[in-house]
């Protein structure tokens, strides 16, 4: 029988990404699935959780910009391109950035760059200034299914065992806008 998890507080929710679990926490429209970014192990798991394959790359979502200086190399963006990100930020709009060359594989995919957001939903903004650092964020369904909207539909496609944050989403009726930080051009809408 599968172990199930009772609601968890940022602390234990963070207590869990330090052990490398893999966690169930609302966004701004869909229960998202995180870990540590830094974690190989951790993004192995969640990858295998979704089957999705690796070379799609990752989203981190942080509290705040600094969250994220260690996976970005923003010298290639000018002062007209980071004044129109910072314009929607805090909020539910991911940039795709150039990423720094230290910036691992298992985030960036195949490419070169890797996708940001800074969040302005206060479960996330608590969870990430708890754990000190960016989360990996990706919609809590299997690759192809729809994005779970409640607990409810996490556990059905899921199953129960994750460390979950029960809260409801913030219930914007899509996920975030995906845009490139260089040309403006919209990825996923």
């Amino acid at each position: 029988m599968s172990k199930v998890y009772t609601n968890f507080t940022v602390k234990g929710l963070t207590e869990q990404l330090n052990k490398g679990k893999v966690i169930v926490y609302p966004t701004e429209s869909v229960f998202g699935l995180g870990c540590n970014p830094d974690n190989e192990n951790a993004i192995n798991t969640l990858l295998k959780i979704k089957c999705r394959s690796w070379k799609k790359g990752l989203i981190l979502v942080a509290a705040n910009y600094t969250q994220l200086f260690k996976y970005v190399d923003d010298r290639y963006l000018n002062s007209l391109q980071l004044s129109r990100i910072f314009s929607t930020w805090p909020g539910p709009f991911t940039w795709v950035f150039p990423a720094r060359s230290s910036t691992p594989m298992w985030l960036t995919g195949k490419f070169s760059s890797v996708a940001i957001r800074v969040s302005n939903f206060e479960p996330i903004r608590r969870l990430c200034l708890t754990f000190g650092k960016p989360l990996v964020s990706t919609s809590a369904n299997v690759s192809g299914y729809l994005p779970a909207r409640t607990i409810h539909a996490v556990y059905k496609q899921l199953g129960y065992d994750f460390p979950i944050m029960n809260t409801n989403v913030l219930g914007l009726p899509n996920p975030s806008i995906i845009r490139d930080a260089i040309t403006g051009k919209i990825i996923r809408k």
